[in-house]
């Protein structure tokens, strides 16, 4: 795997091969923890696992180690556990939103069905829960706290924003969802590692923003990359109703000339017709480079963040993650 692949621009080549390395056992370890005790539970538990991922959870774990001990033995564990909490994620969201692919391949539900999707997603908690016992008691509420996190942007993304601010919610739902676990995993590597508390605190805090960043700039692709690209129906937000950064941006405007676009956004678009006229005007209203815009005004907080962490190969690295994000959404 190369440091493209991996995800991280220009990365030092001795980092690069400590993490392939590491990488290569965390997915011999992530096989051997989706082995169930028939053969369902073990095809249906590896579905996902086997259509690929960027694995970027127990990459930052890898990297937020190398502030510490690279050898301590929590490390690898909290590696899988954030990998076995993300894709359970997975299978329990392809479910709420009658998902029918996931990175390029038939979703479970659409495989297995709805019953048995979220039951490998439970099963896969389970694993996750499993492993992280033997982590300390620490360790196991850090793992409930964003596991709540979890759970109550999911919540609070199905409920809506009500009579508040719909940019303000969305914002939030994507730091509980996604930002959340990202955190976690900067903070598993550092703390398992024994880095200094200072390390662990900027650690986690780059986590929540850079996660929050490549989830802003995953709506951003969604608007602008075709099907094969993204290893999934395009704008599926946008047929769905769901409303995400760039079609927010288009809500606020004041453009008379934009009233077309703002009737066909927050609606689910079961028209094809509908659906393909919403997506090419989005695509080129202004919405989208502000979009572009404030993902880079995340990634340069998050950046920041990182000036109270040594200097060394590891912190260029995840410097060059802010560059990344911002890059992908472009």
């Amino acid at each position: 795997m190369s440091s493209q692949a991996l995800g991280i621009p220009g990365v030092d080549l001795d980092l690069e091969r400590r993490l392939q390395a590491r990488l290569d056992e965390v997915e011999r370890a992530l096989l051997e923890s989706t082995t169930g005790e028939f053969p369902l539970v073990t095809e249906a538990a590896r579905h996902l696992l086997r259509a690929g991922g960027k694995r970027f959870r127990p990459m930052l774990v890898l990297l937020a180690a190398e502030f510490g001990d690279v050898d301590a033995p929590g490390i690898l564990p909290s590696a899988l556990v954030v990998e076995l909490t993300h894709v359970a994620t997975l299978y329990h969201d392809d479910v709420m939103d009658e998902a029918t692919m996931r990175r390029g391949a038939p979703s479970a539900n659409t495989h297995y069905g709805n019953s048995v999707a979220i039951l490998v997603g439970d099963f896969l908690f389970a694993r996750a829960s499993d492993l992280v016992a033997d982590l300390g008691p620490d360790a196991v509420r850090l793992q409930a706290r964003t596991f709540s996190r979890l759970v109550q942007g999911q919540i609070r993304e199905t409920q809506g924003p009500g009579e508040g601010d719909p940019l303000e919610h969305y914002l939030q739902v994507v730091a509980d969802k996604t930002g959340s676990l990202i955190a976690t995993a900067a903070l598993f590597g550092a703390s398992m590692a024994g880095a200094s508390v200072q390390v662990q605190t900027a650690l986690c805090d780059y986590g929540e923003r850079i996660g929050t960043c490549f989830q802003l700039a995953d709506d951003i692709i969604d608007v602008a990359s075709s099907d094969a690209a993204l290893g999934k129906a395009q704008g599926t937000d946008l047929r769905e109703g769901v409303a995400t950064l760039p079609m927010l941006l288009a809500m606020m405007s004041s453009d008379p000339a934009d009233a077309r676009l703002q009737s066909l956004l927050g609606r689910p678009l079961t028209d094809d017709a509908e659906h393909a006229e919403a997506l090419a005007r989005l695509r080129v209203h202004p919405a989208v480079d502000q979009a572009r815009a404030y993902v880079q005004e995340r990634a340069d907080d998050a950046r920041a963040l990182l000036h109270a962490v040594p200097d060394g190969p590891a912190r260029r690295a995840l410097e060059s993650l802010c560059d990344a994000v911002v890059t992908r959404s472009a």
